[in-house]
Protein backbone atom coordinates (compact mmCIF):
# COMPACT_ATOMS: atom_id res chain seq x y z
CA UNK A 1 0.00 0.00 0.00
CA UNK A 2 2.87 2.35 0.72
CA UNK A 3 4.29 1.68 -2.73
CA UNK A 4 0.90 2.37 -4.30
CA UNK A 5 0.52 5.62 -2.37
CA UNK A 6 3.99 6.71 -3.42
CA UNK A 7 3.26 5.83 -7.04
CA UNK A 8 0.04 7.84 -6.99
CA UNK A 9 1.72 10.74 -5.21
CA UNK A 10 4.59 10.97 -7.70
CA UNK A 11 2.23 10.58 -10.68
CA UNK A 12 -0.70 12.58 -9.32
CA UNK A 13 -1.21 14.66 -12.43
CA UNK A 14 -1.12 11.75 -14.85
CA UNK A 15 -3.35 9.38 -12.87
CA UNK A 16 -5.53 12.23 -11.64
CA UNK A 17 -6.54 13.09 -15.21
CA UNK A 18 -7.19 9.43 -16.05
CA UNK A 19 -9.51 9.21 -13.05
CA UNK A 20 -11.11 12.50 -14.05
CA UNK A 21 -11.70 11.18 -17.58
CA UNK A 22 -13.33 8.04 -16.17
CA UNK A 23 -15.58 10.14 -13.91
CA UNK A 24 -16.57 12.42 -16.81
CA UNK A 25 -17.38 9.41 -19.01
CA UNK A 26 -19.54 7.82 -16.31
CA UNK A 27 -21.28 11.13 -15.57
CA UNK A 28 -22.24 11.82 -19.18
CA UNK A 29 -23.11 8.18 -19.78
CA UNK A 30 -25.77 8.63 -17.07
CA UNK A 31 -26.87 12.11 -18.19
CA UNK A 32 -27.20 11.04 -21.84
CA UNK A 33 -29.13 7.91 -21.02
CA UNK A 34 -26.43 5.58 -22.31
CA UNK A 35 -25.85 7.39 -25.63
CA UNK A 36 -22.28 8.45 -24.90
CA UNK A 37 -20.69 4.99 -25.06
CA UNK A 38 -22.65 3.65 -27.99
CA UNK A 39 -20.26 2.45 -30.75
CA UNK A 40 -21.55 5.02 -33.23
CA UNK A 41 -20.97 7.89 -30.80
CA UNK A 42 -17.50 6.64 -29.84
CA UNK A 43 -16.61 6.66 -33.53
CA UNK A 44 -17.96 10.20 -33.82
CA UNK A 45 -15.87 11.35 -30.84
CA UNK A 46 -12.71 10.01 -32.52
CA UNK A 47 -13.48 11.66 -35.85
CA UNK A 48 -14.59 14.96 -34.35
CA UNK A 49 -11.47 15.29 -32.19
CA UNK A 50 -8.88 13.62 -34.44
CA UNK A 51 -7.18 16.88 -35.41
CA UNK A 52 -7.01 18.02 -31.75
CA UNK A 53 -5.44 14.68 -30.77
CA UNK A 54 -2.82 15.05 -33.52
CA UNK A 55 -2.02 18.62 -32.48
CA UNK A 56 -1.93 17.68 -28.77
CA UNK A 57 0.89 15.18 -29.40
CA UNK A 58 3.07 17.81 -31.06
CA UNK A 59 2.10 20.51 -28.57
CA UNK A 60 3.13 18.26 -25.69
CA UNK A 61 6.68 18.07 -27.09
CA UNK A 62 6.76 21.84 -27.52
CA UNK A 63 5.57 22.48 -23.96
CA UNK A 64 8.01 19.92 -22.53
CA UNK A 65 10.86 21.99 -23.98
CA UNK A 66 9.44 25.01 -22.13
CA UNK A 67 7.94 26.67 -25.22
CA UNK A 68 4.50 27.26 -26.71
CA UNK A 69 3.07 27.35 -30.24
CA UNK A 70 0.16 29.69 -30.90
CA UNK A 71 0.29 29.30 -34.68
CA UNK A 72 -0.91 25.70 -35.10
CA UNK A 73 -4.52 26.67 -35.89
CA UNK A 74 -3.38 29.04 -38.63
CA UNK A 75 -0.95 26.45 -40.00
CA UNK A 76 -3.82 23.92 -40.09
CA UNK A 77 -5.89 26.38 -42.12
CA UNK A 78 -3.03 27.39 -44.44
CA UNK A 79 -1.81 23.89 -45.29
CA UNK A 80 -5.39 22.70 -45.77
CA UNK A 81 -6.09 25.65 -48.08
CA UNK A 82 -2.98 25.06 -50.18
CA UNK A 83 -3.75 21.33 -50.41
CA UNK A 84 -7.32 22.04 -51.53
CA UNK A 85 -6.18 24.49 -54.20
CA UNK A 86 -3.58 22.04 -55.50
CA UNK A 87 -6.19 19.29 -55.66
CA UNK A 88 -9.04 21.23 -57.24
CA UNK A 89 -7.57 24.15 -59.22
CA UNK A 90 -4.19 22.68 -60.21
CA UNK A 91 -5.39 19.10 -60.47
CA UNK A 92 -2.50 17.36 -58.73
CA UNK A 93 -3.14 13.82 -57.44
CA UNK A 94 -3.62 13.15 -53.73
CA UNK A 95 -0.42 11.08 -53.42
CA UNK A 96 1.55 14.14 -54.56
CA UNK A 97 -0.34 16.75 -52.53
CA UNK A 98 -0.09 14.98 -49.18
CA UNK A 99 3.77 14.87 -49.11
CA UNK A 100 3.87 18.48 -50.35
CA UNK A 101 1.54 19.62 -47.57
CA UNK A 102 3.57 17.78 -44.91
CA UNK A 103 6.81 19.27 -46.30
CA UNK A 104 5.23 22.72 -46.23
CA UNK A 105 4.30 22.22 -42.57
CA UNK A 106 7.88 21.16 -41.86
CA UNK A 107 9.24 24.30 -43.54
CA UNK A 108 6.88 26.48 -41.52
CA UNK A 109 8.06 24.76 -38.34
CA UNK A 110 11.68 25.23 -39.41
CA UNK A 111 11.07 28.93 -40.02
CA UNK A 112 9.63 29.45 -36.56
CA UNK A 113 12.13 27.09 -34.91
CA UNK A 114 15.02 29.09 -36.36
CA UNK A 115 13.89 32.33 -34.70
CA UNK A 116 13.19 30.58 -31.41
CA UNK A 117 16.21 28.26 -31.15
CA UNK A 118 18.98 30.26 -32.82
CA UNK A 119 17.91 33.92 -32.59
CA UNK A 120 16.45 33.36 -29.07
CA UNK A 121 13.21 35.24 -29.61
CA UNK A 122 10.57 33.97 -27.15
CA UNK A 123 8.32 31.33 -28.65
CA UNK A 124 5.23 33.25 -27.58
CA UNK A 125 6.19 36.19 -29.83
CA UNK A 126 7.37 34.11 -32.80
CA UNK A 127 4.33 31.87 -32.91
CA UNK A 128 1.95 34.79 -32.27
CA UNK A 129 3.46 36.41 -35.36
CA UNK A 130 3.10 33.10 -37.19
CA UNK A 131 -0.56 32.90 -36.19
CA UNK A 132 -1.21 36.26 -37.85
CA UNK A 133 1.00 35.59 -40.89
CA UNK A 134 -0.50 32.24 -41.84
CA UNK A 135 -4.06 33.31 -41.08
CA UNK A 136 -3.55 36.14 -43.55
CA UNK A 137 -1.87 33.77 -46.02
CA UNK A 138 -4.90 31.48 -45.79
CA UNK A 139 -7.21 34.33 -46.77
CA UNK A 140 -4.90 35.20 -49.67
CA UNK A 141 -4.76 31.63 -50.97
CA UNK A 142 -8.52 31.12 -50.75
CA UNK A 143 -9.48 34.63 -51.78
CA UNK A 144 -12.17 34.67 -49.12
CA UNK A 145 -13.99 31.66 -50.62
CA UNK A 146 -14.37 28.01 -49.75
CA UNK A 147 -12.61 25.52 -52.03
CA UNK A 148 -14.17 22.10 -52.58
CA UNK A 149 -15.36 19.41 -53.00
CA UNK A 150 -12.25 17.30 -52.56
CA UNK A 151 -11.33 13.87 -53.95
CA UNK A 152 -12.75 10.82 -52.21
CA UNK A 153 -9.26 9.50 -51.47
CA UNK A 154 -8.53 12.52 -49.24
CA UNK A 155 -11.91 12.33 -47.52
CA UNK A 156 -11.06 8.74 -46.60
CA UNK A 157 -8.39 10.13 -44.26
CA UNK A 158 -10.98 11.71 -42.01
CA UNK A 159 -14.25 9.88 -42.59
CA UNK A 160 -13.41 6.45 -44.00
CA UNK A 161 -13.07 3.09 -42.24
CA UNK A 162 -10.46 0.38 -42.51
CA UNK A 163 -12.01 -2.54 -44.47
CA UNK A 164 -12.30 -5.91 -42.75
CA UNK A 165 -11.18 -9.27 -44.08
CA UNK A 166 -14.44 -10.92 -42.98
CA UNK A 167 -17.70 -9.16 -43.96
CA UNK A 168 -19.92 -10.60 -41.20
CA UNK A 169 -19.63 -10.29 -37.42
CA UNK A 170 -17.34 -8.03 -35.39
CA UNK A 171 -14.59 -6.19 -37.22
CA UNK A 172 -11.74 -8.65 -36.68
CA UNK A 173 -9.05 -6.37 -38.07
CA UNK A 174 -9.99 -3.71 -35.52
CA UNK A 175 -9.66 -6.24 -32.69
CA UNK A 176 -6.28 -7.35 -34.05
CA UNK A 177 -5.06 -3.75 -34.30
CA UNK A 178 -6.29 -3.08 -30.76
CA UNK A 179 -4.39 -6.11 -29.47
CA UNK A 180 -1.24 -4.99 -31.31
CA UNK A 181 -1.53 -1.46 -29.91
CA UNK A 182 -2.08 -2.75 -26.37
CA UNK A 183 0.91 -5.08 -26.69
CA UNK A 184 3.09 -2.20 -27.92
CA UNK A 185 2.07 0.05 -25.01
CA UNK A 186 2.69 -2.75 -22.49
CA UNK A 187 6.10 -3.41 -24.03
CA UNK A 188 6.97 0.28 -23.69
CA UNK A 189 5.94 0.25 -20.01
CA UNK A 190 8.15 -2.75 -19.18
CA UNK A 191 11.00 -1.40 -21.27
CA UNK A 192 10.93 1.86 -19.33
CA UNK A 193 11.00 -0.05 -16.03
CA UNK A 194 13.89 -2.27 -17.15
CA UNK A 195 15.84 0.74 -18.34
CA UNK A 196 15.31 2.57 -15.05
CA UNK A 197 16.52 -0.46 -13.09
CA UNK A 198 19.54 -0.86 -15.35
CA UNK A 199 20.60 2.73 -14.70
CA UNK A 200 19.86 2.59 -10.96
CA UNK A 201 16.88 4.95 -11.18
CA UNK A 202 13.65 4.61 -9.15
CA UNK A 203 11.21 2.18 -10.76
CA UNK A 204 7.79 0.84 -9.74
CA UNK A 205 7.53 -2.68 -8.38
CA UNK A 206 6.90 -5.48 -10.85
CA UNK A 207 3.42 -6.04 -9.44
CA UNK A 208 2.44 -2.41 -9.97
CA UNK A 209 3.79 -2.45 -13.51
CA UNK A 210 1.84 -5.65 -14.17
CA UNK A 211 -1.33 -4.03 -12.84
CA UNK A 212 -0.76 -0.98 -15.01
CA UNK A 213 -0.19 -3.22 -18.03
CA UNK A 214 -3.36 -5.21 -17.32
CA UNK A 215 -5.38 -2.00 -17.04
CA UNK A 216 -3.91 -0.80 -20.35
CA UNK A 217 -4.89 -4.02 -22.10
CA UNK A 218 -8.43 -3.97 -20.68
CA UNK A 219 -9.08 -0.34 -21.64
CA UNK A 220 -7.63 -0.67 -25.15
CA UNK A 221 -9.46 -3.91 -25.91
CA UNK A 222 -12.80 -2.59 -24.63
CA UNK A 223 -12.31 0.45 -26.81
CA UNK A 224 -11.39 -1.73 -29.80
CA UNK A 225 -14.43 -3.94 -29.26
CA UNK A 226 -16.73 -0.91 -29.19
CA UNK A 227 -15.32 0.20 -32.55
CA UNK A 228 -15.47 -3.33 -33.96
CA UNK A 229 -19.16 -3.51 -33.09
CA UNK A 230 -19.91 -0.64 -35.50
CA UNK A 231 -17.92 -0.21 -38.75
CA UNK A 232 -14.50 -0.94 -37.32
CA UNK A 233 -11.64 1.44 -36.75
CA UNK A 234 -11.70 4.70 -38.76
CA UNK A 235 -8.72 5.40 -40.98
CA UNK A 236 -7.90 8.43 -38.85
CA UNK A 237 -8.16 6.20 -35.76
CA UNK A 238 -5.49 3.89 -37.24
CA UNK A 239 -3.36 6.96 -37.93
CA UNK A 240 -3.78 8.08 -34.32
CA UNK A 241 -2.85 4.62 -33.05
CA UNK A 242 0.41 4.73 -35.01
CA UNK A 243 1.17 8.25 -33.76
CA UNK A 244 0.44 7.42 -30.12
CA UNK A 245 2.55 4.27 -30.08
CA UNK A 246 5.36 5.85 -32.10
CA UNK A 247 5.62 9.04 -30.06
CA UNK A 248 5.27 7.17 -26.77
CA UNK A 249 8.23 5.02 -27.75
CA UNK A 250 10.15 8.08 -28.95
CA UNK A 251 9.69 9.99 -25.70
CA UNK A 252 10.09 7.09 -23.27
CA UNK A 253 12.73 4.84 -24.85
CA UNK A 254 15.02 6.86 -27.12
CA UNK A 255 17.85 9.32 -26.71
CA UNK A 256 15.87 11.92 -28.64
CA UNK A 257 13.10 11.85 -26.05
CA UNK A 258 15.59 12.10 -23.19
CA UNK A 259 17.13 15.14 -24.83
CA UNK A 260 13.74 16.83 -25.17
CA UNK A 261 13.07 16.32 -21.45
CA UNK A 262 16.59 17.46 -20.60
CA UNK A 263 16.17 20.71 -22.54
CA UNK A 264 12.89 21.44 -20.80
CA UNK A 265 14.23 20.46 -17.40
CA UNK A 266 17.35 22.61 -17.49
CA UNK A 267 18.63 23.92 -20.79
CA UNK A 268 21.91 25.10 -19.31
CA UNK A 269 22.64 21.75 -17.66
CA UNK A 270 21.70 19.90 -20.85
CA UNK A 271 23.99 22.09 -22.93
CA UNK A 272 26.90 21.61 -20.53
CA UNK A 273 26.33 17.85 -20.72
CA UNK A 274 26.73 17.83 -24.48
CA UNK A 275 23.12 18.03 -25.64
CA UNK A 276 22.70 20.26 -28.69
CA UNK A 277 19.86 22.22 -27.14
CA UNK A 278 19.32 24.61 -30.03
CA UNK A 279 19.04 21.78 -32.55
CA UNK A 280 16.65 19.88 -30.26
CA UNK A 281 14.35 22.89 -29.92
CA UNK A 282 14.54 23.52 -33.67
CA UNK A 283 13.46 19.98 -34.57
CA UNK A 284 10.64 20.02 -32.01
CA UNK A 285 9.11 22.94 -33.90
CA UNK A 286 9.70 21.24 -37.24
CA UNK A 287 7.81 18.25 -35.85
CA UNK A 288 4.99 20.54 -34.69
CA UNK A 289 4.75 22.00 -38.18
CA UNK A 290 4.48 18.57 -39.80
CA UNK A 291 1.79 17.45 -37.35
CA UNK A 292 -0.09 20.71 -37.92
CA UNK A 293 -0.07 20.02 -41.66
CA UNK A 294 -1.30 16.48 -41.01
CA UNK A 295 -4.11 17.84 -38.85
CA UNK A 296 -4.89 20.32 -41.64
CA UNK A 297 -5.27 17.51 -44.17
CA UNK A 298 -7.51 15.54 -41.80
CA UNK A 299 -9.70 18.54 -40.97
CA UNK A 300 -9.99 19.66 -44.58
CA UNK A 301 -10.85 16.13 -45.67
CA UNK A 302 -13.54 15.86 -43.01
CA UNK A 303 -15.14 19.15 -44.09
CA UNK A 304 -14.68 18.20 -47.77
CA UNK A 305 -13.58 21.80 -48.33
CA UNK A 306 -11.01 24.38 -47.28
CA UNK A 307 -12.58 27.41 -45.60
CA UNK A 308 -11.11 30.77 -44.46
CA UNK A 309 -12.24 30.14 -40.87
CA UNK A 310 -10.69 26.69 -40.53
CA UNK A 311 -8.43 26.07 -37.55
CA UNK A 312 -9.75 28.88 -35.37
CA UNK A 313 -9.08 28.19 -31.67
CA UNK A 314 -7.34 24.90 -32.49
CA UNK A 315 -4.16 26.14 -30.81
CA UNK A 316 -6.06 26.71 -27.57
CA UNK A 317 -7.62 23.25 -27.74
CA UNK A 318 -4.19 21.66 -28.23
CA UNK A 319 -2.60 23.71 -25.43
CA UNK A 320 -5.52 22.93 -23.11
CA UNK A 321 -5.21 19.20 -23.90
CA UNK A 322 -1.50 19.23 -23.04
CA UNK A 323 -1.97 21.13 -19.78
CA UNK A 324 -5.00 19.11 -18.70
CA UNK A 325 -2.98 15.98 -19.47
CA UNK A 326 -0.26 16.94 -17.00
CA UNK A 327 2.24 19.06 -18.95
CA UNK A 328 3.85 21.93 -17.08
CA UNK A 329 4.26 25.49 -18.35
CA UNK A 330 7.71 25.48 -16.76
CA UNK A 331 8.86 22.70 -19.09
CA UNK A 332 10.36 19.28 -18.51
CA UNK A 333 7.11 17.49 -17.61
CA UNK A 334 4.54 15.81 -19.84
CA UNK A 335 3.70 12.53 -21.58
CA UNK A 336 2.11 11.57 -24.88
CA UNK A 337 -0.60 9.53 -23.15
CA UNK A 338 -1.26 12.47 -20.84
CA UNK A 339 -1.86 14.75 -23.83
CA UNK A 340 -4.20 12.16 -25.35
CA UNK A 341 -6.12 11.88 -22.07
CA UNK A 342 -6.36 15.68 -21.89
CA UNK A 343 -7.70 15.87 -25.45
CA UNK A 344 -10.22 13.12 -24.69
CA UNK A 345 -11.38 14.99 -21.58
CA UNK A 346 -12.16 18.02 -23.74
CA UNK A 347 -13.68 15.90 -26.52
CA UNK A 348 -15.92 13.84 -24.26
CA UNK A 349 -17.10 16.98 -22.48
CA UNK A 350 -17.93 18.67 -25.79
CA UNK A 351 -19.76 15.61 -27.05
CA UNK A 352 -21.63 14.95 -23.82
CA UNK A 353 -22.70 18.56 -23.34
CA UNK A 354 -23.92 18.71 -26.94
CA UNK A 355 -25.98 15.53 -26.52
CA UNK A 356 -27.75 16.82 -23.42
CA UNK A 357 -28.44 20.12 -25.18
CA UNK A 358 -26.23 22.43 -23.12
CA UNK A 359 -25.73 25.80 -24.77
CA UNK A 360 -22.44 26.90 -26.29
CA UNK A 361 -22.12 29.64 -23.68
CA UNK A 362 -22.19 27.14 -20.84
CA UNK A 363 -19.91 24.76 -22.73
CA UNK A 364 -17.22 27.42 -23.10
CA UNK A 365 -17.48 28.45 -19.45
CA UNK A 366 -17.24 24.86 -18.21
CA UNK A 367 -14.23 24.08 -20.42
CA UNK A 368 -12.51 27.21 -19.12
CA UNK A 369 -13.11 26.13 -15.54
CA UNK A 370 -11.73 22.65 -16.28
CA UNK A 371 -8.55 24.14 -17.78
CA UNK A 372 -8.11 26.48 -14.81
CA UNK A 373 -8.65 23.60 -12.38
CA UNK A 374 -6.07 21.46 -14.19
CA UNK A 375 -3.38 24.16 -14.04
CA UNK A 376 -4.24 24.95 -10.41
CA UNK A 377 -3.89 21.25 -9.60
CA UNK A 378 -0.52 21.25 -11.36
CA UNK A 379 0.74 24.11 -9.19
CA UNK A 380 -0.70 22.58 -6.01
CA UNK A 381 0.94 19.24 -6.75
CA UNK A 382 4.34 20.89 -7.27
CA UNK A 383 4.14 22.68 -3.95
CA UNK A 384 2.87 19.57 -2.17
CA UNK A 385 5.82 17.47 -3.30
CA UNK A 386 8.28 20.23 -2.49
CA UNK A 387 8.92 22.04 -5.77
CA UNK A 388 8.31 25.68 -5.20
CA UNK A 389 7.75 26.72 -8.78
CA UNK A 390 4.15 27.72 -8.72
CA UNK A 391 4.76 31.36 -9.57
CA UNK A 392 6.99 33.32 -11.86
CA UNK A 393 7.03 33.78 -15.61
CA UNK A 394 6.24 30.70 -17.73
CA UNK A 395 9.19 29.31 -19.65
CA UNK A 396 7.73 30.12 -23.07
CA UNK A 397 7.72 33.85 -22.25
CA UNK A 398 11.48 33.83 -21.64
CA UNK A 399 14.17 33.59 -24.27
CA UNK A 400 16.39 30.52 -24.12
CA UNK A 401 19.27 32.64 -22.83
CA UNK A 402 17.36 33.92 -19.82
CA UNK A 403 15.75 30.80 -18.37
CA UNK A 404 16.73 30.40 -14.74
CA UNK A 405 18.32 27.21 -13.56
CA UNK A 406 18.88 25.88 -10.09
CA UNK A 407 16.68 24.14 -7.56
CA UNK A 408 13.77 26.52 -8.14
CA UNK A 409 14.12 26.82 -11.94
CA UNK A 410 12.99 24.57 -14.77
CA UNK A 411 15.65 22.05 -13.87
CA UNK A 412 13.45 20.88 -11.04
CA UNK A 413 10.86 19.70 -13.56
CA UNK A 414 13.08 16.84 -14.61
CA UNK A 415 12.86 15.26 -11.19
CA UNK A 416 9.05 15.29 -11.39
CA UNK A 417 8.97 13.01 -14.45
CA UNK A 418 9.09 9.41 -13.20
CA UNK A 419 8.96 7.58 -16.53
CA UNK A 420 11.26 9.73 -18.65
CA UNK A 421 14.57 10.32 -16.86
CA UNK A 422 15.51 13.87 -17.65
CA UNK A 423 19.13 13.64 -16.60
CA UNK A 424 21.02 15.64 -19.16
CA UNK A 425 23.87 13.18 -19.11
CA UNK A 426 21.54 10.52 -20.54
CA UNK A 427 20.73 12.74 -23.50
CA UNK A 428 24.35 13.33 -24.31
CA UNK A 429 25.20 9.71 -24.91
Amino acid sequence: MEAIRELLRSNARQYGMVIALAVIVVLFQILTGGLLLRPLNITNVIMQNSYVLILAIGMMLVIVTGNIDLSVGSVVAFTGAVAAVLLTDVGLPVYVVIPLALAMGGLIGAWQGFWIAYVHIPAFIVTLAGMLIFRGATLIVLGGRSVGPLPDSLRMWASGFVPDVVPDGPHLLTLALGAAGAAALVWIQWRVRARSLRHGLPAPAAGLTAAQSAATVVVVMLFAYALADYNGIPVVGLLLLVLIVGYSFLMKSTTIGRRVYAVGGSEKAARLSGVKTQRTTFWVFVNMGVLSALAGLVFTGRLNAATPGAGEMFELDAIAAAFIGGASASGGVGTVMGAIVGALVMGVMNNGMSIIGLGVDWQQAIKGLVLLAAVAFDIYNKRRVGFGRGGGVPAFLRSSRSRPDGPDGPGAAAAEQPDEPAAASGGGR
